[in-house]
């Protein structure tokens, strides 16, 4: 109650400011007349590539110098989203992000896909980046285009393109700046940039940001905060001038991470009890059997107070084959002492609310490194010919680790010294077990792991001319070398448990310690290394490995003529060559020979490599004309055709299994590349002598293939769907007088999945027939089965069946160790049943198709709003002062393609408010700045993990509010 009266007391006090500036620039404009003598600045863009006015480039731009960044305070590429209308912004599940513009962005996970929204540097796209992630410094504009961008910008620019700009260099002029900020969260941050002249002919600049600040969210299991930020940046930029015709700058940026952020906020779930019966067959009263015919979680929405829960532990398959067949010895009865007691691990406990607060044994790493040198040059070849060249080699590696699972377990481990004297495997005294790479606990523990390298090495060559007559062009060719090594670990102590208690010595009767790396009789290799040096060859923990390269060639040009002089057509053409080769490394959980399908019993086989080669043309068609209209200063009119294209690619293994032991549905090894056909027209406008800029534009694109990830057998299989996207922008900067101005933008989205568009639903594989059950696999097999329901009752009502907690049910899904109820197998003539999911099941077993028909693409929601005001107040001779807000609100959308409750994402808003006291004639500035007024922690996107860790959810969401004090001074 007290939080709901205090937003509405913030709304109100923002909106009385709205209507004290409104009411403020209209009385001045009133008074001053029609001659205000107010404009706006006009901003200098390379859209395309060369300098020129953003109101006269015929593309939907949106671009923010440095001053209108820190004025709308867009501190970052997380920011954007924020000020441009169809854009939508998350962090993504692996140290990913996905920058959507109008429904176009990356929801594909494989180390090999493009990003749809080009990346560039100084305009030299980069794979990997992490201008998501450091803070903006010493910039000179960013840049946003919308829309593919397939001739100049090329192969992965289907979406748009976010350009970042630095400063340059400036010849002749000695310049430095310093700021110093304060805030809340122990934020403390440091900006700084000197610009030292040498001679008439060479420059110096260098910049650096610094950022410390402790963390946004809180572990109650450690007492820790998390998510935290420890960073720095520093740039080195270097101009020289010895001519009127050559000029060359040299950049180098490092960026530098070491902290304890989060790449993801809580694990969201609604806890799936199970089916309380078979048929006729009551199992209410048995946990373990109602586990094994539980997804884990359930669908649901995310906002709903059952969606912080916790799963159904009896549901992971490790958990099982713990509780029923791991063996630590025998009691005096002789009955046997299972690994783990038959219990719901998390006691169908419930989390707290707060998004920002978990509960986990492990706190969150973040390491990350990055360097990028960039040469360019330019060089007038003649009067109206320039040739520029542009080379850039970036280097990045990247290291992230967190809980798996962001809650914890009950103690859950049995006392092997329970066990009567002589049994074979004391390895849990006391109920705690002893993890290699994860120590000592009497509780569920996970943790998992993303790493990579990547090297990438650019080169462009461009010619541009700029005569006199009607026609010029810009041509030119570029090359990309990519490669990368990324690497995917998963660890739970309760693996490492069956791996030694069952694996290794209860199948080859004897001690964990009788398997040796490389060893050939059936055993599985355990790490013995702890989590900070592990050699990477253990089977007791999951491991990714992605090697991958990319080379790609391209020829590109465009002409432009000018029909008359105020009509330009504009044609361009781009060839592209990609070839891409990703090697071939299946995952080895719990593998090993001659014990379930394993073929090697540490270290990781290459089974092959996967070459891809597209070669394709894109470009684009079209006009703009300059009408002179009677109720604007200067119009423009723009309509293009367009075509863009992304590569496609090899989708990462799976599991290494013969398939005469385990048997699980073959998925795609690779996916398809993405195209789009795009209509888009617009019309750019200065009106009120240029004291307003009003843009807008329409736009329709057929999209054949988008990539569209999904979570299957522990890895990500990319899907290609077709799609219809159509929408609407309008922008506007209205400065009524010199002291006031406005900022607005308005975006409107309709995303249309194609007809006859289906998928299978990891969530809801069943779609609603309750014929059929969802059963969980065998621990070496990875994803859920459904089974006819008159299957699994026959298999209960079985007299073999009686007292084994439900022990045989997870061979339904495809064989394993001890048995196979496939037909033919060992224990289908046992039980008196037999199921082959391959036949007997749809889709091999993977559930019914989901109709998708005419859904909406993921994180594209239909309206996206912002508006900006300020005033400045002129106090005496020298001094001023600027009261700035601004407003954003995203509407509803859809975290996946599927369009359920559970992927609804709500709408969410945001404010920011900031004064700005400056001294412009002594180059001092003080700003006090409020983000997020109202303190909102909305779900911007959200990740479905895979069926063995019960379908949980990793949701993502916003910043706190933060509040700054800064200082700055100009020389």
């Amino acid at each position: 109650m007290l939080a709901s009266s205090y937003r509405r007391a913030l709304m109100r006090a923002g909106v009385s400011v709205g209507a004290l500036l409104v009411a403020a620039g209209a009385a001045q404009a009133q008074e001053a007349g029609q001659e205000t003598g107010a404009t706006v600045e006009e901003l200098i863009v390379t859209a395309q590539k060369k300098e020129e006015a953003i109101q006269d480039v015929p593309i939907a731009i949106s671009a923010f110098s440095a001053k209108a960044l820190e004025a709308q305070k867009i501190e970052g590429g997380t920011d954007l989203v924020k000020s441009v209308p169809n854009v939508t912004f998350s962090k993504t599940n692996f140290s990913g992000y996905n920058f959507q513009i109008r429904g176009v962005g990356t929801k594909a996970l494989a180390v090999s896909t493009d990003p749809a929204v080009a990346i560039s540097f100084n305009n030299s796209a980069l794979i990997r980046n992490r201008l998501f992630e450091q803070e903006y410094f010493d910039v000179e504009r960013v840049e946003v285009l919308r829309g593919p961008q397939g001739t100049l910008y090329g192969r992965n620019a289907t979406g748009g393109v976010v350009n970042m700009i630095t400063a340059r260099p400036k010849l002749g002029a000695f310049g430095a700046q310093v700021e110093a900020e304060i805030g809340n969260f122990d934020s403390r941050r440091v900006k700084a940039m000197v610009n030292v002249p040498i001679g008439e002919t060479l420059a110096v600049r260098v910049a650096g940001a610094l950022t410390s600040r402790s963390g946004y969210g809180f572990n109650a299991t450690t007492g820790s905060d998390i998510d935290g930020r420890e960073l720095w940046s520093g740039r080195l930029s270097l101009a020289w001038r010895p001519t009127d015709r050559f000029n060359a700058e040299f950049v180098w940026e490092h960026f530098d991470e070491d902290d304890n952020r989060a790449r993801t906020s809580k694990q969201l779930c609604h806890r799936d009890a199970g089916p309380a019966r078979v048929g006729v067959i009551d199992i209410s009263n048995s946990p373990m059997e109602r586990g094994m015919l539980s997804q884990g979680c359930k669908p649901g929405s995310l906002y709903e107070d059952g969606a912080y829960g916790t799963p159904n532990g009896a549901s992971i398959p490790f958990v099982t084959a713990a509780q029923t067949m791991s063996v630590l010895g025998y009691d005096a009865g002789f009955n046997p002492i299972f690994a783990m007691k038959p219990i719901d691990p998390y006691g169908g406990r419930m989390q707290s609310r707060d998004l920002r607060r978990i509960e986990s044994h492990f706190d969150p790493k973040y390491r990350a490194k990055a360097d990028i040198y960039q040469l360019n040059l330019d060089v007038e070849l003649t009067p109206s010919l320039q040739l520029f060249s542009q080379t850039l080699y970036n280097q990045d590696e990247y290291f992230a680790s967190q809980d798996y699972n962001r809650f914890t377990s009950d103690p859950i481990f049995n006392d092997s010294n329970l066990a009567t004297p002589g049994s074979r495997l004391a390895i849990t005294p006391g109920g705690i077990y002893t993890d290699p790479q994860l120590g000592a606990s009497n509780t569920i523990m996970g943790l998992d792991i993303v790493k990579a390298k990547s090297t990438q090495l650019s080169q462009e060559f461009r010619l541009q001319s700029s005569f006199d007559g009607p026609f010029n062009f810009s041509a030119g060719v570029n090359y990309l070398e990519y490669e990368t090594e990324e690497d995917y670990y998963v660890f739970f102590n309760a693996i490492t448990l069956v791996a030694e208690s069952f694996f290794n010595a209860a199948i080859n009767g004897g001690t964990s310690s009788a398997c040796a790396a490389g060893a050939t009789t059936g055993c599985v290799y355990i790490d013995p290394n702890p989590v900070d040096r592990i050699n990477g060859r253990g089977h007791n923990y999951y491991r990714s490995q992605n090697p991958y390269k990319l080379s790609s060639r391209a020829a590109f040009g465009e002409v432009y003529w000018d029909v008359a002089d105020n009509l330009k057509i504009t044609a361009g053409l781009r060839y592209t060559m990609d070839r891409k080769r990703f090697t071939l490394m299946p995952t080895q959980l719990l593998m090993a020979p001659n014990i379930g399908g394993g073929y090697i019993n540490e270290g990781f086989r290459t089974t092959g490599r996967i070459s891809q080669e597209w070669k394709e043309m894109t470009g684009r068609v079209g006009f703009d004309w300059k009408p002179i209209v009677p109720f604007t200063d200067e119009t423009m009119v723009y309509a293009f055709l367009s075509r863009g294209y992304k590569g496609g690619g090899a989708n990462p293994p799976g599991i290494d299994a013969d398939p005469n032991w385990l048997y699980f549905p073959a998925q795609p090894a690779t996916y398809r590349p993405e195209f789009v056909n795009a209509f888009e027209v617009g019309t750019k406008n200065v009106l009120l002598g240029g004291s307003l800029v009003l843009n807008g534009a329409a736009f329709y694109y057929d999209y054949s293939d988008y990539q569209i990830s999904k979570i299957v057998d522990r890895t990500a299989v990319n899907e290609n769907f077709d799609a219809k996207v159509w929408g609407a922008e309008l922008e506007a900067i209205w400065a009524p007088t010199r002291d006031l101005r406005f900022n607005a933008s308005l975006g409107f989205l309709k995303t249309r999945l194609a007809d006859g568009a289906q998928s299978i639903d990891m969530m809801d594989r069943l779609q609603g027939n309750t014929d059929y059950l969802v059963v969980k696999p065998w621990s070496q097999l990875t994803s859920n089965c459904v089974v006819p329901k008159a299957i699994v009752e026959k298999l209960m009502a079985s007299p073999m069946y009686a007292g084994q907690n439900g022990f045989p049910l997870q061979f339904l899904c495809g064989g394993g160790l001890l048995g196979d109820l496939r037909p033919g197998g060992s224990w289908a003539s046992l039980y008196g049943v037999s199921f082959d999911p391959a036949t007997q099941s749809p889709n091999g077993g993977a559930g019914f198709m989901a109709d998708l028909s005419g859904n909406e693409l993921p994180n594209s929601p239909h309206w996206t709003a912002s508006l900006g005001a300020q005033y400045t107040w002129h106090i005496g001779d020298s001094w001023e002062a600027t009261l700035r807000g601004d407003y954003y609100r995203q509407g509803e959308s859809y975290a996946r393609i599927y369009n359920t409750e559970f992927d609804r994402l709500k709408a969410w808003d945001n404010l920011n408010l900031a004064l700005t006291v400056a001294k412009p004639d002594s180059g001092l500035q003080l700003q006090l700045y409020v983000k997020n007024v109202f303190d909102e922690s909305p779900i911007t996107d959200a990740f479905l993990n895979s069926d063995d860790s019960a379908l949980t959810t990793n949701v993502f969401t916003l910043d706190p509010r933060l509040v700054g004090l800064s200082v700055r001074k100009t020389f």
